[in-house]
């Protein structure tokens, strides 16, 4: 099933479920009122949400009106937990690589994560702020997902069983403010602000056969202001599964119902600065920092600029049929006054 968070001028916003074709979407309101809610009685509010799917698949859901993505917060506006993986070992063997330095045998065995704030994610279509272009600003296209509870200790096996949705992220990262923060050795705050979600949240099964190995194996579209950008597939090159990222994450502790999970930036091996880019037969990028590792590995030096104010991000997954799954991501960059 797909589930969506409609901004209704709360904190949580109201639960709807969203048709598979995107087009209409009912109040959840009589099961559980805000996706959170689900989440933390799942086993029960579960079947009778499926229901209700059908239901409205079928044309037969009272009360159904038409899905305006414009309208969506994240899936959860707010979460008890956000951890973010990098899962794609192609990007950090980049990042080594642009500064000569050796990818550390553990990384191929042990995932890199961090903890990201969680307390106030932003809506798919609200802009990325910034109070200045000097930070360095960078979208990364991810995909996460969003778990049940997990007990301290689960395998990979267990992991598996608690991820209850899928669903999109640009985990913006401001990249001029990273070296100096990681300097220091605490890891990433300032340099990380709120990130995005997609409009729709789905149950792996919605993916069908897309949904193997705890991998998602589609397409990742990218789209900078209006341009192809990348499409690397999110299946490929994974070298941690989000089982295997769940279990990571729950090495210590137990998770509560909602933890959300990013893979980190989706990237796929590929060949040459020259290959690479969509525009030469590649497969492209899911940040900017990826083409200016190329730059660097191949011309001593970054060439392309990071986002600046008026920048359009779009992030989007299609299924084989071409139908977009969990609706697009798509956002302006913009400077903090004009908030208002």
């Amino acid at each position: 099933m797909k589930l969506a968070t409609l901004k209704n001028g709360s904190r949580d916003g109201a639960l709807v479920i969203v048709s598979r074709d995107l087009s209409r979407c009912v109040s959840a309101a009589s099961i559980a009122p805000t996706l959170q809610a689900a989440l933390d009685n799942w086993d029960a509010v579960a079947p009778q949400l499926a229901a209700l799917y059908e239901q409205l698949n079928a044309g037969a859901a009272a009360g159904a009106q038409p899905f305006d993505q414009a309208a969506a917060h994240s899936p959860l506006p707010r979460a008890y937990q956000w951890a973010d993986g990098s899962a794609y070992i192609n990007h950090v063997e980049l990042v080594r690589r642009a500064r000569n330095a050796e990818v550390p045998a553990s990384f191929y065995t042990d995932p890199l994560m961090y903890q990201g704030g969680s307390d106030s994610f932003v809506g798919p279509r609200d802009n990325i702020y910034a109070l200045t272009e000097d930070w360095g600003i960078d979208l990364e296209a991810e995909v996460a997902v969003v778990t049940g509870d997990v007990k301290m200790g689960a395998t990979p096996d267990e992991a598996a069983q608690a991820i209850r949705l899928v669903m999109l992220v640009n985990d913006v990262s401001l990249r001029n403010l990273i070296p100096n923060e990681l300097a220091k050795g605490f890891g990433f705050f300032n340099s990380k602000p709120a990130s995005a979600f997609s409009p729709v949240a789905v149950t792996p099964d919605e993916l069908g056969a897309a949904w193997m190995d705890n991998k998602v194996h589609l397409p990742l579209a990218v789209h900078l202001n209006g341009q192809p950008f990348g499409k690397p597939n999110a299946g490929e090159d994974m070298t941690f599964s989000f089982a295997q990222l769940v279990a990571h994450a729950a090495q210590t502790r137990e998770l509560g119902a909602g933890t959300i999970i990013g893979s980190g930036t989706v990237s796929n091996k590929q060949g040459s600065l020259h290959g690479s880019s969509i525009a030469n037969g590649g497969v492209g990028y899911c940040c900017l920092a990826e083409v200016r590792m190329y730059e660097t590995i191949e011309s001593g030096k970054p060439q392309t600029g990071f986002l600046k104010f008026g920048d359009t991000v779009r992030i989007e997954m299609n299924d084989a049929a071409g139908a977009s799954i969990f609706g697009a991501i798509d956002q302006t960059v913009a400077h903090y006054r004009e908030r208002g």
